[in-house]
C-alpha cells in the first residue's frame, strides 16, 4: 500500500473558502480514486492560508488488473465474419480465440487482459483533472497564465511513496520540496510523506492543521485573559477566521485607551472585530475590559511587545473615529434624524424608509394589545425604530443599527421600553439568536417583519427556489419563533389583511385577501420546516395543517403535540390503523358505487349489536369533541377518541361491512364514514405515517 501527498501552495486563501476548498479537493480525488479501482483507506485534509493539503493512504501499487470479452460469430461462419471479428478484437488467428458452448451453437470468444496502469500514473490524470474543477466562490488569472484559481500559485508537491508524480498544473510542475513560515522559516523544505511534511513544517513555523491552530488560539488566549482575572468573549466566528489568518499562532494581550473606554461596547466590539480581526476580554461582572486579544504570526524576540505595540496604535486611530462619530451623534436626537428617512429607499415599488416607519408605526399599534404592550409606546419605539440609520455610526458600523438607536434614545430621555424595543426589533436575526421578550419590542419587531412580508408578496416579490434577496425566509421564521416562544394568541390572517391595508395606496388594485391566504400559506411551509428542525414528525404537522383553518400557531402547536402523544400511545396506534381500514373501505365502495356514504346512520339498519355499539362510542365521541375542542383541550379531544378503539375493533373483527342485505351494507359503510368524519375533526388522520 502507498501514500499519496499533495499540496497546493499559493499565495494567502481567503480564510472563509479554506474549509470547503479542503472538503472539496477530498471529494472530487476521492471520488475519482474509487471510480478507477484504487481507492483509499484513509483520506486526511489540512488547510491554512498558503496550502491546501490532501494526503491519501493505503492506495496499491496499480489498478486491478481488468479481463474484457468480445462475442463473435459462430463456430463454422462464413470466413468474412471470422476474419472481421478478429480485426476488432485484435487477434492475429482464430488459435488465439476461445470456443464456448451456448444455447444456440458453439461461439468464438475473444478474451483481453488489460493490466491495470501503475497508480502514479493514474494520480496525475485525476489531480490534473481535478485541481481545474474545484467551485472557489471567486477565482483570478495572473501573469500569463490562462488557469483560474483562488490566489497565484507558486508550488505544488505531489509525492508517491517519496517519489514526485509529475503533475503540472497553472505553469506550475510538482516537487517534492515545500516551503515554511514566509518569514521565520521562508526557505525550501524536502519532504517525503505526510508525516514527515507535517514534523517539517512544524520545525519551519507551520501548523498544517487547522483545528490544532484554533485550539491553541483559544487556549492560550484564554490563559492570558486569566492571569488579569479576564475572559475571553465567545466569538467562533472571529475563531475561525483567525485560524485561517495565520501558520503560527501567537496569542498576545494590547489595552484600549483610557480614553475610548466611554464609548460603548458594542462599538469598541464592533471596530476591534470587524477591522482588525482582535478578540474583545470581558470583567468577572461581564463588562467590556480595557484589553483586548491579537494573534500574531509569529515569534519575536521581544516577547511580541512590538506587535502590541503597533496593533495599539492602530486601534487608537481607529477608535478615534468612532468617538468622534459618537460625540458627534449625541447632539442630534433621533426625531431629527426622522426626515431623512424620505431620502433612503426602502424598495423602489414600495417606497422610503420613512414611509415604512409609518407603516410599522400603525401596525405596531394594532399588535399592541394581543402582545400586552401600551400602545403609545409601542408606536414611540417604531417611529423611532429606524432613525439611527442616518447616523455617523451607524455608517461607518452598519451592524450597530438599532444598537446605537437604544443608545441614542436613552441619551435624549427616551423610556427604557421604547429605547430597548429600538434595539431589539431587528431581532432575531437568525436561529442562535435570541427572541425580544417584552412586550413593546415584541409589538415592533413583529411589525417590521410583518410589514415587510405582506408588502413583498403584495408586488409579487416572493422567494423562489433558493433565492430570497430580501430574507422573507428568515423574517416569517423570526415571527414564527417570536410567536411561539412568548406563546401569543396572534390571528395571523388577521393581521396580515390589516397590515396589507397600508400598501392600498402604493400597490393598485390590492387583493387583501387573497394576499393574505399567500402569506400565511407561506408561514406554513415555514412552520413546517422550523418544527422538522426541532424534530417534530412532519406527517403529524401536515394532518394538522391539512384542516387548513387555523391560523393561531401557539393553537396548532398544542394540537400536533397532543396528537403525537396520542399516536404514541396503544390506543392511538391500533386506532390509526381502524382509520385507515375504515377510510380505505369507504373509499373503494364509494368508487365503485358512484355514490357518496356520508350522512346519518339508524341503528336498527346496521343488524348487529356491534354496529350500535360503535354508533353509541361514536356520538359519545362527537359529544365530547366540541366543548374539548372549544376549549381547545386536545388531550382531553384525543382521549374522546381514544374510547372509540375497542368499539372499533369489536365491530371490524365481528361485522362484515359489505352485508348482502342492501340496507345494513349502506348503514354500515355509514358507520366506518362517521369513524373518519369524527377523528378529521382533530386531525386529517390520512396524512400520518407508520
Amino acid at each position: 500500500m502507498t501514500e499519496l501527498l499533495l499540496e497546493i501552495f499559493s499565495e494567502e486563501i481567503p480564510a472563509r473558502m479554506q474549509k470547503q476548498a479542503a472538503v472539496d479537493l477530498a471529494r472530487l480525488v476521492g471520488e475519482a480514486l474509487k471510480a478507477n479501482g484504487i481507492e483509499a483507506k484513509a483520506l486526511e485534509t489540512a488547510v491554512g492560508p498558503r496550502r491546501l493539503v490532501l494526503a491519501a493512504d493505503g492506495l496499491p501499487k496499480a489498478q486491478p488488473d481488468t479481463t474484457e470479452e468480445r462475442k463473435g460469430p459462430q463456430v463454422g461462419a462464413p470466413d468474412q465474419a471470422i476474419q472481421g471479428f478478429l480485426r476488432a478484437a485484435g487477434l492475429a488467428s482464430l488459435a488465439q480465440a476461445e470456443q464456448r458452448e451456448m444455447p444456440k451453437g458453439t461461439f468464438y470468444f475473444a478474451v483481453t487482459k488489460k493490466p491495470g496502469r501503475p497508480t502514479a500514473a493514474v494520480v496525475k490524470d485525476i489531480i490534473e483533472a481535478a485541481l481545474p474543477q474545484l467551485p472557489w466562490p471567486k477565482s483570478m488569472r495572473w501573469a500569463e497564465n490562462s488557469t483560474r484559481w483562488v490566489r497565484p500559485i507558486h508550488g505544488i508537491v505531489c509525492v508517491l511513496d517519496g517519489k514526485v508524480v509529475p503533475v503540472a498544473f497553472a505553469g506550475v510542475s510538482a516537487a517534492a520540496t515545500t516551503r515554511g513560515h514566509r518569514f521565520l522559516a521562508p526557505g525550501f523544505i524536502a519532504v517525503k510523506n505526510f508525516a514527515d511534511y507535517k514534523a517539517q513544517l512544524k520545525k519551519a513555523y507551520v501548523l498544517v492543521d487547522a483545528a490544532e491552530r484554533s485550539t491553541i488560539i483559544a487556549r492560550d488566549l484564554a490563559k492570558l485573559a486569566a492571569a488579569e482575572g479576564l475572559s475571553v468573549k465567545d466569538d467562533q466566528g472571529l475563531l475561525a477566521e483567525v485560524t485561517g489568518l495565520v501558520e503560527w499562532p501567537v496569542p498576545l494581550l494590547g489595552t484600549i485607551d483610557a480614553a475610548f473606554m466611554d464609548v460603548p461596547a458594542e462599538v469598541l466590539t464592533s471596530a476591534m472585530r470587524k477591522h482588525q480581526k482582535y478578540f474583545s476580554l470581558t470583567t468577572k461582572q461581564g463588562k467590556l475590559a480595557n484589553r483586548f486579544g491579537v494573534i500574531a504570526n509569529m515569534t519575536t524576540k521581544d516577547g511580541g511587545k512590538a506587535i502590541i505595540a503597533g496593533n495599539e496604535k492602530v486601534l487608537r486611530a481607529r477608535l478615534s473615529d468612532a468617538k468622534f462619530f459618537w460625540d458627534q451623534d449625541k447632539k442630534r436626537t433621533l426625531d431629527s434624524r426622522l426626515p431623512k428617512l424620505e431620502e433612503r429607499v426602502f424598495q423602489a415599488k414600495l417606497g422610503t424608509m420613512r414611509a415604512k416607519v409609518d407603516r410599522i408605526a400603525a401596525l405596531a399599534v394594532y399588535l399592541a394589545k394581543p402582545v400586552g404592550a401600551a400602545p403609545e409606546s409601542a408606536k414611540r419605539a417604531a417611529v423611532l425604530s429606524k432613525a439611527d440609520l442616518s447616523s455617523d455610526m451607524v455608517g461607518e458600523f452598519p451592524d450597530l443599527q438599532g444598537i446605537m438607536g437604544r443608545y441614542y434614545a436613552l441619551n435624549a430621555g427616551e423610556s427604557a421600553d421604547v429605547a430597548n424595543a429600538i434595539a431589539e426589533h431587528y431581532s432575531p436575526l437568525g436561529p442562535n439568536d435570541s427572541c425580544p421578550t417584552a412586550p413593546v419590542s415584541i409589538a415592533v419587531s413583529l411589525a417590521d417583519k410583518i410589514d415587510s412580508l405582506t408588502g413583498f408578496f403584495a408586488i409579487n416579490e416572493k422567494p423562489t427556489g433558493s433565492k430570497d434577496p430580501y430574507a422573507l425566509r428568515r423574517a416569517a421564521l423570526g415571527v414564527i419563533r417570536i410567536i411561539l416562544e412568548n406563546k401569543l394568541r396572534l390571528p395571523l390572517l388577521a393581521t396580515f389583511e390589516y397590515a396589507l391595508g397600508s400598501y392600498e395606496d402604493i400597490v393598485q388594485g390590492i387583493d387583501r385577501e387573497r394576499i393574505a391566504d399567500d402569506v400565511l400559506d407561506f408561514f406554513t411551509d415555514r412552520l413546517k420546516a422550523h418544527l422538522r428542525e426541532k424534530g417534530v414528525r412532519h406527517d403529524l404537522a401536515s394532518a394538522v395543517f391539512a384542516l387548513g383553518d387555523e391560523d393561531d400557531l401557539v393553537c396548532l402547536i398544542a394540537r400536533i403535540e397532543a396528537l403525537a402523544a396520542f399516536i404514541a400511545s396503544d390506543d392511538g396506534a391500533n386506532l390509526l390503523v381502524a382509520y385507515r381500514r375504515a377510510a380505505n373501505i369507504v373509499r373503494i365502495e364509494e368508487k365503485k358505487d358512484d355514490k357518496s356514504y356520508k350522512g346519518d346512520v339508524a341503528a336498527a339498519d346496521l343488524g348487529a349489536a356491534e354496529g350500535a355499539d360503535l354508533l353509541n362510542a361514536i356520538g359519545a365521541a362527537e359529544a365530547a369533541l366540541g366543548p374539548a375542542l372549544s376549549r381547545e383541550n386536545f388531550t382531553a379531544a384525543m382521549g374522546a377518541l381514544a374510547c372509540l378503539r375497542r368499539p372499533v375493533d369489536a365491530f371490524f373483527d365481528k361485522v362484515k361491512v359489505n352485508a348482502e342485505e342492501p340496507v345494513q351494507r349502506e348503514a354500515r359503510l355509514k358507520l366506518l364514514s362517521r369513524i373518519e368524519a369524527a377523528m378529521n375533526r382533530l386531525a386529517d388522520f390520512s396524512k400520518i405515517e407508520g
